[in-house]
């Protein structure tokens, strides 16, 4: 009976001892853990946190503990899985403001760039503008010149064609080949501008006889012009010369006075440079509607 008191009382002994060493280790890691060693100074950490500290007491048992317990194990582990966790929370906040800053890098970079090609358009649409003024401000100039040209020779008419109608003694009415030398000289006529007919009549005889026979042939010729061929009055300058010498060509002297047999009408037309700006203004506008 004594042996077997003896024995339990040794068997309670050997069971105390693990867990007393057990708590007196527990007080230990606390104490380090609650008030690090003085002159130890605190490293800042990626958490925000002080860095872990070992155990400076290792209890009865030493680096091993043959008795530890599920308990005692998990308070020794939590801290680390609690450093872990914030890492890894850490951790995916980082990626996401760097996924964050990358979104918002390439959406700068595509807004710049479009700007960018913006900014070639307008400059492109800026310089095809600027050339289309340029070939409106040339076109204004040569414009501006032929004006000026036709402006300076607009009272210079040059002659261009002339006829001579022939009149038999004593008559006035035109024969049939004097109206189609007059449509011939006439039909060209139609819708243009820029031109005056010159008409002289010449007869024989003397003195007021002969002016009023060479007046009444030429008016004989303008009536033609005017109710066949729709030619305005303005544009015709008639003048009877009766007997005066012919009018001498360019470089000639005038012929001297020789009797003249019957009567004869020079009809000459003259013209100036309002053709060719209307020309020129036909042409400038079917390059513009092209």
């Amino acid at each position: 009976m004594i042996n077997r008191t003896l024995i339990g009382l040794l068997l309670s002994a050997l069971l105390a001892v693990p867990v007393f060493a057990q708590d007196n280790s527990q007080s230990s890691s606390s104490q380090t853990q609650a008030a690090p060693a003085t002159g130890t100074t605190a490293t800042t950490t990626a958490t925000g946190k002080e860095p872990l500290q070992p155990e400076t007491r290792e209890g009865f048992w030493g680096h091993l503990n043959p008795f530890a317990r599920k308990k005692y194990v998990q308070r020794q582990t939590q801290p680390i899985r609690d450093r872990i966790n914030e890492l890894d929370e850490l951790t995916a906040a980082n990626s996401k403001q760097i996924k964050d800053v990358d979104a918002r890098a390439q959406q700068g970079i595509q807004l710049a760039s479009a700007k960018a090609n913006e900014a070639d358009q307008h400059a492109i649409d800026a310089g095809n503008k600027a050339q289309a003024a340029q070939s409106t401000a040339d076109q204004a100039q040569t414009r501006l010149n032929t004006v000026q040209q036709v402006v300076t020779n607009i009272d210079q008419y040059q002659p261009s064609t002339q006829t001579e109608i022939l009149f038999k003694p004593g008559q006035t009415l035109l024969s049939k080949n004097a109206k189609a030398a007059l449509d011939d000289m006439a039909t060209p006529l139609k819708n243009q501008r820029g031109y005056v007919v010159e008409v002289q009549g010449f007869a024989s005889g003397r003195g007021q006889a002969a002016i009023a026979n060479s007046q009444k042939m030429a008016e004989s010729v303008v009536r033609y012009l005017v109710l066949n061929h729709d030619i305005p009055v303005y544009r015709i300058y008639l003048v009877g010369m009766g007997n005066a010498p012919l009018p001498a060509a360019a470089g000639e002297e005038a012929q001297p006075k020789k009797r003249i047999n019957g009567g004869r009408v020079e009809v000459s037309l003259l013209k100036n440079n309002l053709e060719q700006l209307a020309s020129s203004d036909t042409t400038s506008n079917q390059q513009q509607q092209k």
